[in-house]
C-alpha cells in the first residue's frame, strides 16, 4: 500500500496565530475564548488543560479577558462585550478581517450585502450581524428568498469553494439580470490551495482519508471535494478513528486534512496507516 500526502494539508498561519496567543494569554492571566477558538476537539482540549475556558454566551464570561476566534466576530458583538467591562483580545484570523472589510466597503458604497456560506456558521454570523437585512445564500433555491435589488455586493465565507462561490455568483447574477452584481473574492488563499491539492491527491488515489474537527466547515468541504473523484473516502478526527477495512485491496492512499489540523495528529494517522500497510504487506506474503 502507497501512502501519499496533499501538497498542502493541515493547519493555516491563521489558525496557527490563534492557537499561539491563546496559549500566550493563557500564560499570563485567566481567559475565556467566546465560542470555539477553532472547530478542532483535540486543539479544544489541550487548550482547556492549559486554562483557557470556552463559553458560547456572553452573559456566561466569567473572565476579565475574553478572546475572539479566528473565525471572527461582529463589531456589534465585540461591542457588546466591551460593554460589559471585559478587555478583549481578537484572534481573528487576518483574511477573515478582509472578507469584514470587503462586505463593510461594498456596503458604504450602496450595495445590497449577500454572503455566500452556511447559515448559522460562527464565521457567517461575524460577517452578517452588522449588517440588517443581509442575505445568507448557499444553494440556488436560496435565491428564492432573495428579494429583487438595484445592487448586490457579494462575499464568501472564506472556507467556501470557489467553484461554488463562482457558481452562486453566476446564478445570482442569472436571477436578477437587471441587478447589479459586484463580487468580491474573499475565499483565503489557504483554503484553495487544500482544494485544489485534495482534487490533485483524490485523483490519483484508491482511498482518501480527510482528518479534521467534525464541526469544521473547511474539512467537510475537503471531504466533498474529494468524494467526487474517489470513491472511498474517510473523514476521521484521530487516527483512532481509522479501521483496516477501509484499506483492504487498496493500492494508493491519499491523506489531507483541514485548515485546524495539528501536525502531530496528521503524522499519527500516517504512523498508523503505515502499520496497516506492514500487516497487510506481510499477509500477503504468508499467503504466497
Amino acid at each position: 500500500m502507497n501512502i501519499l500526502r496533499a501538497d498542502h494539508l493541515g493547519m493555516c498561519f491563521g489558525v496557527r496565530d490563534a492557537i499561539a496567543l491563546a496559549k500566550s494569554e493563557a500564560a499570563r492571566r485567566p481567559i475565556t475564548v467566546l465560542g470555539d477558538l477553532v472547530h478542532n476537539a483535540t486543539v479544544v482540549e489541550d487548550l482547556r488543560e492549559r486554562g483557557v475556558r470556552f463559553e458560547r454566551s456572553t452573559e456566561a464570561l466569567a473572565t476579565p479577558t475574553v478572546m475572539i476566534t479566528a473565525h471572527g466576530a461582529s463589531d456589534r458583538l465585540i461591542a457588546e462585550v466591551r460593554g460589559r467591562g471585559h478587555t478583549v483580545v481578537e484572534a481573528t484570523c487576518p483574511l477573515v478581517h478582509h472578507a469584514h472589510r470587503s462586505l463593510a466597503a461594498l456596503v458604504r458604497d450602496g450595495f445590497h450585502p449577500v454572503v455566500i456560506g452556511q447559515r448559522g456558521h460562527v464565521e457567517v454570523r461575524g460577517l452578517t450581524e452588522d449588517h440588517p437585512g443581509c442575505d445568507v445564500i448557499l444553494s440556488e433555491a436560496d435565491l428564492d428568498a432573495v428579494a429583487p435589488r438595484p445592487r448586490f455586493g457579494v462575499v464568501s465565507q472564506t472556507t467556501q469553494p470557489v467553484a461554488r462561490v463562482r457558481a452562486m455568483v453566476a446564478a445570482l447574477r442569472s436571477r436578477f439580470p437587471d441587478s447589479e452584481v459586484a463580487y468580491r473574492d474573499t475565499v483565503c488563499q489557504p483554503t484553495k490551495q487544500r482544494q485544489q491539492a485534495a482534487e490533485d491527491l483524490a485523483s490519483r488515489c484508491d482511498v482518501v482519508i480527510v482528518i479534521g474537527g467534525t464541526q469544521s466547515n473547511n474539512t467537510r468541504e475537503l471531504v466533498a471535494t474529494c468524494a467526487r473523484l474517489c470513491d472511498r473516502v474517510h473523514h476521521v478526527e484521530t487516527a483512532a478513528d481509522l479501521q483496516e477495512g477501509w484499506f483492504d485491496e487498496t493500492g494508493t492512499v491519499g491523506i489531507t486534512a483541514g485548515t485546524s489540523t495539528p501536525d502531530d495528529i496528521i503524522d499519527e494517522v500516517e504512523e498508523c496507516l503505515e502499520r496497516i500497510a506492514a500487516r497487510a504487506c506481510r499477509q500477503e506474503w504468508v499467503a504466497a
